[in-house]
C-alpha cells in the first residue's frame, strides 16, 4: 500500500511541475556563437537500439557540444561497454538506478522510479546541462523530470530535446507520450507520427 502512496505522490509532483513549466513558458537556451561558445550536453543512453541511435546522434554533433555527459542505467552493461570505447577527456559517464527492469511489474516499478528520481535530481542539479538529449528509454523520464525542475526553479535554462526512436512508426513510445507536451523540441522520423502528433517536428530517417 505504501508503494502506491509513494507513487501517487510522485505523480502529483510531476503534474504540479508540468503545470508550473507550462505556465512559465518554454524558453530556449539563447543562441551562441559556435566558434566561441560551448554547450554542455547530457545524453541519455538506453539498452539495445536506443544506445546505437543515440551514439549516432551524438557523433554527428559539432565539437562545441562540450563537455558531454552520458547517463546510463547502472545495470546497462552494453551501453557502458560502447561508451567506454568512445569516451574522451571532455566526457563523463554517470550511472543512475534503472526506473524499470525488463518484465518488472508495474507496481514495483513505481518504487524503482521513485528511487531513480530521488537519485537523479541531485545529479542534474550538479551538472546543470545546457541540453538534455534523449530518444525514449525509460531512464530518460527521471532525467527529464530533473531537467524540468531545474528550469522551473530558475537555476538553469536547460533545453530538453527528444528524438523518437526510428522503430516508432505509428505511435509514440510510453516515454514519448509522457514527455510530448513538456519538452522544448520533439522530433519524429516518420510522417505518420507528425500527422498524429502535430507539435512534433518531422526530420526523416536519421539512421
Amino acid at each position: 500500500m505504501w508503494i502506491v502512496l509513494i507513487g501517487l505522490c510522485l505523480i502529483g509532483a510531476i503534474l504540479l511541475l508540468s503545470v508550473l513549466y507550462l505556465l512559465s513558458g518554454r524558453k530556449h537556451v539563447p543562441k551562441r556563437d559556435k566558434s566561441k561558445d560551448t554547450v554542455s550536453l547530457l545524453a541519455v543512453m538506453g539498452s539495445g537500439g536506443h544506445t546505437r541511435e543515440m551514439l549516432s546522434l551524438v557523433t554527428a554533433l559539432g565539437g562545441h557540444y562540450s563537455p558531454r555527459y552520458f547517463i546510463i542505467a547502472e545495470t546497462d552493461k552494453m551501453s557502458e561497454h560502447k561508451l567506454q570505447q568512445i569516451q574522451t577527456s571532455n566526457s563523463e559517464i554517470i550511472y543512475i538506478p534503472r526506473s524499470r527492469e525488463v518484465k518488472q511489474s508495474y507496481i514495483t516499478s513505481i518504487l524503482s522510479t521513485v528511487r531513480a528520481v530521488l537519485f537523479t535530481v541531485p545529479v542534474i542539479f550538479r551538472l546543470k546541462p545546457d541540453v538534455i538529449l534523449c530518444n525514449g528509454p525509460g531512464t530518460c523520464i527521471p532525467v527529464c523530470f530533473a531537467g524540468l525542475l531545474l528550469r522551473v526553479t530558475g537555476l538553469h535554462n536547460t533545453t530538453i530535446v527528444y528524438v523518437e526512436s526510428f522503430c516508432r512508426v505509428k505511435s509514440l513510445s510510453l516515454s514519448g507520450k509522457l514527455l510530448y507536451h513538456l519538452i522544448d523540441d520533439f522530433f519524429v522520423q516518420w510522417p505518420e507520427l507528425k500527422h498524429k502528433y502535430p507539435r512534433a517536428k518531422y526530420i526523416g530517417r536519421l539512421f
